[in-house]
């Protein structure tokens, strides 16, 4: 049976990988890989389905609007998100062509050692973090005339 939130079309072993990097980082929560329009791709061990879906959709939309502060306001591309809660830290980073790497944890979590964790996991599996965009359908109704 498989513990792990994600369809069988996440790639191979990345559920695992993530619940690797989780156990590395002490604070860490979960980890999710999310498309670019915040679809997740494979997420860690202990979050459930919904919260899967829920990170990696915020996940998502923060990290876009980070990186348009970059484009507007010319400070170049964006590295990493990072949001400071009162008792914890979401860590978003590019990931692979249109896709991220997103981490809950804890507010005593060391941010460097995330930063480096979530780099050197992103670094020995960027090919199988590439998501493709995906393009929109026609949709033709048996209405349409």
């Amino acid at each position: 049976m498989n513990d792990h939130p994600t369809t069988s079309s996440s790639p191979a072993g990345l559920d695992w990988i993530l619940d690797k990097l989780v156990s590395r980082v002490s604070g860490a929560e979960g980890a999710v890989v999310l498309s670019a329009d915040g679809l997740p791709m494979a997420g860690s061990r202990g979050l459930g389905r919904d919260n899967v879906e829920h990170l990696a959709a915020i996940a998502s939309a923060l990290h876009s609007l980070a990186r348009g502060v970059g484009t507007h306001f010319g400070k170049g591309e964006l590295h990493q998100t990072v949001i400071e809660l009162e008792s914890g830290f979401l860590v978003v980073t590019e990931a692979g062509n249109g896709a991220c790497l997103a981490l809950l944890a804890d507010i005593e979590s060391d941010l460097g050692l995330i930063a480096y964790e979530m780099n050197v996991v992103i670094g020995q599996v960027r090919e199988h973090l590439s998501a493709i965009p995906r393009v929109s359908e026609t949709v033709t109704s048996p209405y349409q005339q």
